[in-house]
């Protein structure tokens, strides 16, 4: 007798979050099936992918990434050449030499390059920080109101500053905030929760629920995605039906496996540009599998790599 699987069909769907405004606004989320079970329901939209730059420029960037950005000076010329590039959704500027324990680049600097990053970008906008809680906050603010009315997205809020972004990045100046919380459902629940509190509405968040390299502890990043996408579609819960935006290239090409050089590393292991290339593309095959609506990559290689993935599975 021949097998006839059975369409699962879900009365629910991940929020549809639009970033960007005019001819530059891209949908992410809006599915109401499992990540490429096109054979129950086909996405409205697909899997996005965004490439990340740092504020800080080339240095220490693998040589394919500085091949494809030479002759770019400024971040924002490598902000416009990054728009140009087959795959590309959109661009996630990643301020990190605004660490005070780096260059502590200060905010107005910041601004300005943000400025400038939009007046050429013909993609929407992200926008991360340095991971200093208290600098980011004051970056995001200014940023923020710099570039009031682009619908850009600020990641991240974490449980401990979500009031300040919700008000002054989403509620003052129209934004999206990520909601950030480390592989936990609860937590990301939790902060959904708060965030809605604040007042914002669901076409104005998204959210990390957690993120790491394959191989360190992703266990815990693919099983709470799971669990989320599991819970926002079979139980219609809708404080996790959040749109998932997971930065990669900032968890993979600073792990060992992508920065050891080839004479210090274990026989066999090859040049460091081709692992960190394939440790970021592993990744971001993993959590788009397990339910991450968007991806952060870094390498041109790794941009055209996952963008037939999704066009072959969509």
């Amino acid at each position: 007798m021949a097998f006839k699987r059975a369409s699962q069909k879900f009365n629910a769907a991940i929020n549809t979050v639009t970033i960007g405004t005019g001819d530059k606004a891209l949908a992410i989320g809006g599915a109401n099936a499992y990540p490429f079970y096109k054979f129950d329901s086909v996405s409205p939209n697909p899997a996005r992918i965004g490439i990340e730059i740092l504020d800080t420029g080339l240095a220490g960037e693998p040589a394919g990434v500085c091949a494809f950005y030479e002759g770019c000076s400024t971040v924002a010329e490598m902000a416009a050449k990054a728009c140009t590039l087959e795959g590309v959704d959109f661009v996630c500027i990643r301020f990190a030499s605004a660490d005070p324990g780096d260059a502590n680049t200060p905010v107005e600097t910041c601004v300005e390059i943000a400025k400038a990053v939009a007046a050429v970008a013909t993609k929407p906008l992200a926008i991360a920080g340095c991971k200093n809680m208290e600098k980011d906050t004051a970056l995001f603010s200014a940023i923020a109101e710099a570039l009031s009315g682009q619908n850009i997205m600020f990641l991240s809020a974490k449980e401990e500053d979500y009031k300040t972004m919700s008000a002054s990045v989403g509620l003052a100046y129209g934004h999206i905030i990520g909601a950030e919380s480390a592989c936990d459902i609860n937590l990301a629940k939790q902060l959904n929760v708060l965030i809605s509190q604040m007042g914002l509405k669901n076409d104005k968040v998204v959210a990390n629920v957690g993120s790491a390299a394959a191989g360190y502890g992703f266990e815990y990043v693919s099983s709470t995605m799971e669990r989320v996408r599991s819970a926002a579609l079979a139980q219609n819960d809708t404080m996790l039906q959040t749109p998932v935006v997971t930065p990669v290239a900032s968890e993979t090409w600073g792990v060992k496996e992508s920065i050891l050089p080839e004479e210090d590393a274990p026989k066999g292991w090859g040049p460091a540009e081709d692992r960190g290339i394939r440790m970021e593309i592993a990744t971001a095959t993993a959590v788009l599998a397990s339910g991450s609506d968007a991806v952060i990559l870094k390498h041109p290689t790794s941009v055209a790599t996952i963008s037939k993935l999704i066009a072959s599975l969509a």
